[in-house]
């Protein structure tokens, strides 16, 4: 039978106390109608709170720039009623005896213009262009570009009042920070573009300086991948000293902890490098930066992965070997994302040797989860 105990060791960030290394990963749920809280928003994380989830980190929630999303039932983190909502649910998730951070987002031209809560206002981008590379918009002035900077800046500062324990950033999946990363959608010749990857970064910079100043001492976190919505092949550091350039920006303007998607746990970053056994992306940029991790990557959706658990055939390697690289420190937390979509009680089952109780996720019905 695996050992899971590496899972469920306290880990502290910036002097929160987490209770494992079990992180809630930020899942679009679709499922505010009003653009606020419901109560069975409410109910839906304080389950997973009581149920041995370290650190919960909500689904994406958009900042106040009016185009920052495509769908009208996502929640927004701005506005008396939506904050009203969000109050309720770190409350409810306190009860429960957890911890939570919003993850704060907004789309960039991944949003289709004329969609969302506000349908008539524009897309915000880095340079106007789509992510297929089309010129569909002018590009922002420097100002509004400070604005949507100082929009992650404002949703934190509310993050902060109403009792969060951490924030994230969002910041990956060709998504208006990413795009800012990103050569395809980022052309701008002013101090937020250029030809570097660490030039085109001073936007993340900008914002993450401005979360800093709003939040004080409070975790921050950011989300970050190589891979993008259209692109799974795509790569913005080619090598461990990009990578580690890149990184270097985030932390220097103020971030605790940088969390790495990737769509499997174990997929080596670069295993021309140290074969195809070796580190993940949190698994580098940590040895690159000595700041803390969250990997993620599909764990405990198979039922072949739920079988491992058991020590049943060769998954149990590849679920070993995740816990291994956790106990000996590649990376500091694991996010789990459909699997406690599909079982609110999937940590503690876990904790409690309870295998033969964990649900099998199934896409096919995953709206009607709670």
């Amino acid at each position: 039978m695996t050992d899971v105990s590496p899972l469920f060791r306290p880990f502290t960030l910036r002097g929160v106390e987490l209770k494992n290394r079990i992180v809630m990963a930020p899942m679009t749920r679709s499922r505010s109608p009003d653009a606020y809280p419901t109560d069975e928003n409410v109910a839906y994380y304080q389950r997973r709170a009581a149920a041995d989830v370290g650190l919960i980190l909500s689904e994406g929630t958009l900042t106040r720039r009016k185009g920052a999303s495509n769908d009208a039932a996502i929640p927004l983190f701005w506005g008396n009623k939506a904050l009203d909502g969000w109050k309720k649910v770190i409350d409810a998730v306190h009860a429960a005896g957890g911890k939570m951070g919003p993850q704060i987002w907004h789309q960039g031209m991944s949003r289709k213009p004329g969609t969302g809560h506000f349908p008539d206002a524009p897309s915000d981008g880095p340079s106007g262009i789509t992510l297929t590379g089309k010129k569909i918009a002018d590009e922002p002035t420097e100002a509004e570009v400070i604005d949507m900077a100082q929009a992650y800046a404002d949703a934190a500062a509310d993050a902060k009042r109403l009792g969060f324990d951490v924030i994230e950033l969002h910041g990956a999946h060709a998504y208006l920070i990413d795009e800012f990363f990103w050569a395809v959608t980022n052309q701008r010749t002013d101090r937020f573009g250029g030809t570097s990857l660490v030039q085109r970064s001073e936007f993340a910079a900008e914002a993450i300086r401005r979360c800093r100043d709003a939040i004080g001492d409070l975790p921050m976190i950011i989300r970050i991948s190589q891979w993008k919505s259209v692109d799974y092949n795509a790569k913005l550091a080619t090598n461990p000293k990009d990578l580690e350039a890149w990184a270097r920006v985030l932390v220097d303007a103020g971030v605790d902890a940088i969390h790495c998607s990737q769509r499997r746990i174990l997929e080596p970053e670069f295993p021309e490098i140290d074969g195809p056994n070796g580190l993940n992306l949190a698994g580098w940029i940590k040895k690159l930066t000595g700041i803390p991790t969250i990997s993620v990557g599909s764990v405990g959706l198979s039922s072949e992965f739920t079988a491992s658990f058991r020590g049943e055939g060769s998954a149990a390697g590849k679920l070993d070997e995740t816990l291994e690289r956790l106990d000996r420190g590649e990376f500091d937390l694991v996010a789990v994302g459909r699997a406690l979509l599909q079982d609110p009680e999937w940590a503690s089952k876990v904790k409690a040797g309870r295998f033969d109780d964990l649900r099998d996720y199934d896409g096919a019905s995953i709206q009607n989860y709670y």
